[in-house]
């Protein structure tokens, strides 16, 4: 008897885990009637997300979102794993994905998103947030961030070497390093921070020329022959070679250099600006100028690093995950004001721009309009296709630099850096 009192209890505890377990795996949404988002950086994006929430409560008394923070690697981790199991289990209904990285779920899992086109005008955002955020004659993505760059300066060290703001406003990054390697002989400072192993200053350099690691079709590769490619890899090994750079090895390391003091500039994206203002004793040694642009015909002093926008899954809630996108990020404007005075963001919706807080001044830069500037920057972003092999084709130029840094000739770097990218990346 108690043998089959013990076989009855495992049998009935069985079939409550596999329901529990099902239950997990259904849509929040069906259950509880709470929508769920994923994002990365609680205040920034997760901050952004919350400030809509609260906007749209207005209008929906009983609306309801979930959003789990995680980091950006685990959320393109989770994403890759639930989406190739064609389930679509433990998907939330909002993702936050990064422009570089949007095109590879897209067009590897065309049927998971759900098509916003109907939702939002994408001609009231910056131009180059289209072409990451469409597939296939759809849009899927609601633009969010901008990743404008520009050249954070310390004037003093300048004023030390003799220099204005101005001497390195608009140059190229030829010009950069001549001045860079006058600043250091006059100053002892190191003009820049960068990292060999996560050379990102390589896409925003690359960018300014209006080009990719691919054609535009996003898929074809073009490394071998591109001259901006090519320059960009000369450049950003020059700045190694010519003793002007502070070499970094990770994020903390990258942001020491500049709050220590021993670096004269840093060309980033705009969300750099919190990091910059957190070494309070600098206040009012700052200005930002635009970026450096690439010696190529045709490149330009503006480009983008990062930046990213939100998507709707497939799934269950769809149509209201939607409808909270196209009301608040899609068409907000006194929600945009909000997300530059309270967490920062510059976002990349165009009638929002000409509000009051995207004009204030900034103490800690010497009184420049900082948001202003980066806002007619971002205007003349080239839009080009990042496709869906951004990182990758990173990885395979960070191995052949290395090869071209220890005496092997550029040409033959970017030839094998070409072919290489065509065996593995090619669909």
């Amino acid at each position: 008897m108690k043998k089959w009192l013990t076989v009855i209890t495992v049998g009935l505890l069985t079939l409550i885990l596999s329901a529990c377990s099902l239950g997990a795996d259904k849509n929040t949404y069906e259950e509880t009637g709470v929508l769920t988002a994923w994002a990365w950086d609680p205040l920034f994006n997760v901050a952004a997300l919350e400030l809509a929430k609260d906007y749209y409560i207005e209008e929906d008394e009983s609306f309801e979102l979930e959003i789990i923070e995680n980091g950006q690697k685990d959320i393109v981790q989770r994403l890759n794993t639930g989406l190739s199991s064609g389930t679509m289990k433990g998907m939330p209904n909002i993702v936050l994905i990064e422009d570089y990285r949007a095109q590879s779920f897209l067009q590897a899992y065309p049927d998971a998103f759900y098509d916003l086109s109907d939702y939002f005008n994408i001609d009231d955002f910056a131009d180059y947030k289209k072409a990451p955020t469409s597939f296939d004659g759809g849009q899927f993505g609601v633009p969010f961030d901008t990743g404008v760059t520009g050249l954070y300066l310390r004037t003093d060290y300048l004023e030390e070497a003799g220099y204005t703001p101005e001497d390195l406003t608009n140059i190229t990054w030829d010009e950069f390093i001549e001045i860079g390697k006058d600043i250091k002989e006059k100053t002892g400072k190191l003009m820049i921070s960068i990292n060999p192993n996560d050379p990102d200053h390589l896409r925003h350099m690359i960018q300014t020329a209006g080009v990719w690691f691919t054609e535009e079709d996003g898929r074809t590769v073009n490394i071998s022959e591109n001259e901006a490619v090519r320059e960009a890899v000369r450049t950003y090994t020059a700045l190694q070679e010519e003793g002007i750079a502070h070499i970094n090895t990770d994020w903390s390391s990258r942001v020491a250099a500049f709050q220590s003091g021993e670096v004269v500039s840093v060309a980033v994206g705009n969300w750099m600006t919190p990091s910059i203002k957190a070494e309070e004793s600098q206040a009012g040694k700052w200005t930002i100028v635009p970026i450096p642009r690439l010696s190529v015909d045709g490149a330009v002093n503006a480009s983008n690093l990062g930046g990213s926008s939100f998507y709707v899954l497939n799934i269950p809630g769809k149509e209201k995950a939607a409808e909270f996108l196209a009301s608040t990020f899609g068409s907000n404007v006194d929600l945009y004001q909000d997300f530059v005075t309270e967490i920062g963001a510059i976002g990349t919706y165009l009638p929002a721009l000409d509000g009051e807080a995207f004009k204030k001044s900034d103490d800690f830069f010497g009184g420049q309009k900082i948001i202003a500037d980066f806002i007619t920057w971002m205007e003349d972003i080239p839009s080009v296709n990042y496709g869906m092999h951004t990182y990758a084709s990173m990885d395979i130029l960070i191995g052949e630099m290395q090869k071209y840094k220890s005496g092997k000739e550029l040409d033959d770097a970017l030839i094998d850096a070409q072919k290489q990218a065509e065996g593995r990346l090619s669909n």
